[in-house]
């Protein structure tokens, strides 16, 4: 019986010149046995917002994944750029592009996956990009949904996988409510630093700057590991997690605790790395509660955006000192906040330098914009609050 023809004639007209080519080439891999090694490959939806806040998850899987080889992204205003330009960036050999059709095109190939890229307030898919979504699933593709909408209980989604033999990842799904689990206390056998990312706003670069200091650690002989603790965390590639927004609350503290103790137990590292949600000080999040009460941290390094001057998403909101939010985190948890990143947004390189200058002279504490600066920085701030860990630098140096 021959397969139906495709609903999506563009596509298709896209890729038919190619399909001989990419089938010689994937049976050439596997004689070979390269494809053990070889990283599923992505393209990344983000219409209208890649570089803006509501595109975080597409922004931070072009500055880092793991789990996925990011070939395109899709945003038709942006198109024709390359994606680490559009961060304000080095070029990343991304190229962003004005639909799925033009993505499939650059790229050659149906990548492995379509990821939902954005996320916004409202959680829920469109109709326009529920169809974009059945397209993608339509040419073969699997789906990465971040959203709050879990694709796998609506049954259009659900015949359309099935037809296509491909898998739908709902990221935000929590376990079922009989696996949740309370927290017990024994974060306490974690021995092993425990640092929390926390932020004076959301969408404000908490995962980022967390991504960034375990890297820095880890390229020094400091064994570190990162907790996620939403979405676009678990999409890059953290082994260790929880999409805490979508659990209830009564099971938060004890989903943190459990993702930090199996990080602990699974990897023995020197220190653990918590990024952080939201901020404790504003009222429409209280993830950053629970993530100070599961995981216990040790030491928080706090994120802001000198250059933002009411919240996100929240125009008559002012946004806080970061004195009052560390006093804020200091006075909930038995934690001490031992370093400052700013987030540089609407800042001049003059500007920052003098932030810095100026923070670490109010607060007393080592400051550094973690994207632009150096990352020894954020490895100076660390060894100075856990001056032990200073020992394991010093055994990798001999």
């Amino acid at each position: 019986m021959s397969p139906s023809p495709s609903p999506y004639p563009v596509v298709a007209r896209a890729l038919s010149a190619d399909q001989d080519h990419f089938a010689r080439n994937a049976a050439s891999l596997q004689r070979s046995g390269c494809e053990q090694e070889r990283v599923a490959t992505a393209v990344v939806y983000c219409e209208a917002n890649f570089g803006a806040i509501d595109g975080k998850t597409a922004n931070g899987l072009v500055r880092h994944s793991e789990k996925y080889d990011i070939l395109a992204v899709i945003d038709s205003q942006q198109a024709g750029l390359d994606a680490g330009v559009v961060l304000g960036e080095a070029p990343k050999d991304i190229p962003v592009c004005r639909d799925l059709a033009d993505a499939l095109t650059h790229i050659g190939e149906v990548p492995d996956w379509f990821i939902f890229g954005m996320a916004p307030a409202s959680g829920m898919l469109s109709s326009r990009e529920r169809g974009l979504v059945l397209e993608a699933i339509d040419l073969g593709m699997n789906v990465v949904n971040g959203l709050h909408e879990f694709l796998n209980d609506d049954p259009v989604f659900i015949a359309a996988s099935a037809a296509k033999n491909v898998e739908i990842l709902d990221v935000r799904k929590p376990r079922a409510k009989k696996d949740l689990r309370l927290f017990s206390g024994r974060i306490a056998e974690v021995t092993c630093p425990r640092i929390a990312v926390l932020g004076t706003d959301c969408a404000i670069g908490k995962r980022t700057t967390a991504n960034i200091l375990t890297r820095a650690l880890n390229d020094r002989g400091i064994k570190a590991v990162m907790v996620g603790t939403g979405q676009t965390g678990l999409i890059q590639g953290a082994r260790y997690g929880v999409a805490l927004d979508a659990i209830p609350s009564q099971f938060c503290s004890g989903e943190m605790e459990a993702a930090v103790v199996e990080a602990f137990e699974g990897e023995n590292p020197d220190v653990i790395i918590i990024e952080g949600q939201g901020a404790l000080s504003h009222p429409a999040y209280s993830t950053s509660s629970f993530i100070l009460r599961g995981s216990c941290p040790d030491g928080v390094v706090l994120q802001h955006a000198p250059g933002r001057t009411t919240r996100c998403d929240f125009d008559q909101m002012a946004m806080p000192t970061p004195d009052t939010e560390i006093n804020l985190i200091q006075t909930f948890a038995d934690t001490k906040v031992i370093g400052l990143t700013l987030n540089h947004e609407n800042m001049t390189d003059v500007e920052v330098d003098v932030a810095i200058t100026l923070y670490e002279c109010e607060l007393g504490i080592p400051t550094t914009d973690a994207l632009s600066g150096p990352p020894e920085r954020l490895v100076e701030m660390v060894m100075k609050a856990f001056p032990k860990l200073e020992e394991k630098l010093i055994a990798v140096a001999r």
